[in-house]
C-alpha cells in the first residue's frame, strides 16, 4: 500500500548570485539578455564614480555618483564592498541587497573578480560564477575592439584581465562565453541556478 505520509520539501531560499570575470568577457551584454528575457531575478544595481557610457541609463545599468557622494556611502557604511576600478569606485549598496534577499527573490550582483572575492569572505554561501573567453587571445581582441579606452587605459585592463584569469578557483563555477551564442551563455547560468535550488543542503546566504 503507498504510503499516506506527504514529504515535506522546504521552499527554495534565495540565492545571492555574482557574475563576474575580467573586463571584456561580455557581463554586462549576459545580463542586459537576462533582463530582456524577463528571468525572474532580482538585479543590483552597482553605484559606481565613473563617467556614464552614451548607451548607458543611470538607476540601471549603474547609479551614477560624484566621488563625493561616494565617500559619504563609504562613511555611512552604505556598501556591501567597493573597490577602485581602472581609477573609479564602485560598490553595491546594502539596503538593495538586503531588500531583495528577504521579499524571497534569487539576486545578482555584477561585480569585477576583487569584489567577488570579497563577497565570498562576507557571504561564504554566495553562488559565484566566473564568466570567460575562448583564450586570452579572443579576450585581448574584445578589449581593443571596443574602443571605450585610451591606449594606455587598455595596457592597464589587458595585463589586469590576465591576473584575473588566474583566479577562476576562488568561484564555483566557469561559463566560456562565446561570441554570438549570447542565450547559450544565459541557459546555462539559468541551469546552474536551477540546480542550485535542488540542492539538499542549500546554501544559507546571510549579509
Amino acid at each position: 500500500m503507498p504510503s499516506e505520509h506527504n514529504f515535506d520539501l522546504p521552499r527554495p531560499r534565495p540565492l545571492l548570485i555574482v557574475i563576474s570575470g575580467p573586463s571584456g568577457v561580455g557581463k554586462d551584454t549576459v545580463i542586459q539578455r537576462m533582463k530582456e528575457r524577463g528571468l525572474p531575478f532580482h538585479f543590483v544595481v552597482t553605484a559606481t564614480t565613473r563617467p556614464k557610457r552614451p548607451n548607458e541609463v543611470d538607476g540601471k545599468d549603474y547609479i551614477f555618483v560624484s566621488k563625493e557622494e561616494f565617500a559619504r556611502m563609504i562613511e555611512a557604511d552604505e556598501l556591501i564592498e567597493y573597490a577602485i576600478v581602472y581609477g573609479d569606485y564602485k560598490g553595491p549598496p546594502k539596503t538593495k541587497v538586503r531588500e531583495a534577499l528577504a521579499s524571497g527573490q534569487d539576486v545578482i550582483l555584477r561585480l569585477d573578480v576583487q569584489g567577488a572575492e570579497t563577497i565570498r569572505k562576507l557571504a561564504p554561501e554566495a553562488l559565484l560564477i566566473f564568466l570567460t573567453t575562448e583564450s586570452e587571445d579572443e579576450l585581448v581582441r574584445r578589449l581593443e575592439t571596443r574602443k571605450t579606452e585610451t591606449a594606455e587605459e587598455l595596457k592597464l585592463r589587458i595585463a589586469t584581465a590576465r591576473k584575473e584569469l588566474q583566479r577562476i578557483e576562488a568561484f564555483d563555477y566557469v561559463i566560456v562565453n562565446h561570441d554570438f551564442h549570447l542565450d547559450e551563455t544565459v541557459d546555462t547560468i539559468r541551469a546552474i541556478i536551477e540546480a542550485e535550488h535542488h540542492r539538499v543542503k542549500p546554501r544559507q546566504v546571510t549579509l
